[in-house]
């Protein structure tokens, strides 16, 4: 099976370190499946606070994902929700905070597709 990788644009709430927040701009994001890793979670990488190099990154269940962007779901490290009709907000937690991630629900909903096709693809021997 492939792994799905997808960019996408999100708005920061929070974090007001982050690069790209100062003008109210969009940041890139990582979205990524590796169905051979694990075929029930998705990851979620937004770029490193500040200076520090890297991203930070959250795996957690794809239900969730699709679960939020039609109603509040989620506990504990990630919570999902919808926001409008065309949004979705992903709050992340961590020991350095929180970070809460507006992003357009079309990018998020085009993912979740791919990510259902790429587990649907059968395993070459």
């Amino acid at each position: 099976m492939s792994v799905v990788e997808q960019y996408a644009r999100a708005h920061i709430l929070t974090d007001a370190d982050l690069p790209g927040q100062d003008d109210g701009g969009a940041i890139p994001v990582v979205l990524r499946y590796d169905p051979d890793r694990d075929p029930r979670s998705v990851c979620v990488a937004l770029p490193a606070r500040g200076r520090a190099p890297g991203s930070r990154e959250w795996t957690f269940p794809r239900d969730l994902l699709e679960q939020g962007l039609r109603a509040p779901a989620g506990t504990g490290e990630v919570r999902v929700w919808p926001c409008g009709r065309v949004q979705a907000v992903v709050e992340f937690h961590s020991a350095q905070g929180c970070s809460v991630v507006q992003f357009e629900t079309k990018p998020l909903i085009r993912f979740l597709r791919r990510t259902y096709t790429a587990a649907a693809q059968p395993v070459a021997h």
